[in-house]
């Protein structure tokens, strides 16, 4: 099921998921660019290596260096390909949008890092000897996918589903999507413990990881008081051209 688009309604420009989109972009590009063998070797810096974190004693001399915990935060704006990149950043613009709205920009970029913070650690927690750099803004992606499941259940989302050659769609509610797709997360981090050979390449406990964390935690980082229009936002669009000054009264 590919998600397209969801009937929730939005305030205020989502000036932040514009921006997290727009870096992430802007560094894949810039790194397709590089010869193999150099990208491979900054995906082993900025990426987040499990063993590298857990036992440090083990791989004193693994290629890539490293940047410590820093990689926590580096790792989520790498990503291993054109399709990676592509399906993140359209999941981050379909359910990001409304939750920047809620929070506001500076609480929905701290719930952003957190929940991927979050989510790479409870992988490290699952493959704590994995030499395998994680990458992507997956998990923390998948924070906001939790923070949507809770703040928007009477949304509906219309999905694509290929079958064979035929593309059919459909409107389902968004708690049914999203319920479905953390429990396949579930499934197949489950089967991924029996061995790395059943992961496929994907961080699913990451997944979990960050969906659970969006949904415990997002009430810490919604706005308190019902704000006015685009609250937090009106200083940075006249600021830069958007919006016409007004008089404060």
């Amino acid at each position: 099921m590919i998600p397209l688009q969801d009937n929730a309604p939005r305030r205020c420009p989502p000036l932040v998921t514009w921006g997290l989109m727009g870096v992430n972009v802007l560094i894949f590009l810039l790194m397709v660019q590089l010869h193999p063998q150099v990208l491979e070797r900054l995906v082993h810096t900025l990426g987040l290596v499990p063993v590298r974190v857990i036992h440090p004693e083990l791989v004193p001399n693994l290629d890539g260096g490293g940047l410590g915990y820093w990689a926590f935060l580096t790792c989520m704006f790498v990503h291993g390909g054109w399709l990676h990149i592509l399906l993140n950043m359209w999941t981050l613009w379909i359910f990001g949008d409304n939750v920047e709205d809620q929070m506001g920009p500076g609480r929905y970029l701290a719930f952003y890092l957190l929940t991927g913070t979050v989510a790479s650690a409870l992988h490290l927690a699952a493959n704590p000897m994995s030499t395998v750099p994680i990458v992507g803004a997956s998990g923390a992606i998948s924070g906001v996918m939790g923070a949507y499941f809770a703040m928007f259940p009477r949304a509906r989302i219309v999905i694509l589903v290929p079958v064979f050659v035929l593309p059919f769609f459909f409107e389902v509610p968004a708690v049914f999507f999203l319920a479905f797709w953390f429990l396949e997360q579930l499934l197949s981090g489950a089967v991924a413990l029996a061995g790395p050979q059943f992961g496929g390449g994907i961080a699913w406990w990451a997944h979990v990881g960050g969906f659970v964390c969006g949904l415990l935690l997002h009430r810490l980082f919604v706005q308190r008081n019902s704000p006015r229009p685009c609250r937090g936002y009106g200083d940075e669009l006249r600021q830069w051209g958007l919006l016409e000054p007004r008089d404060r009264v």
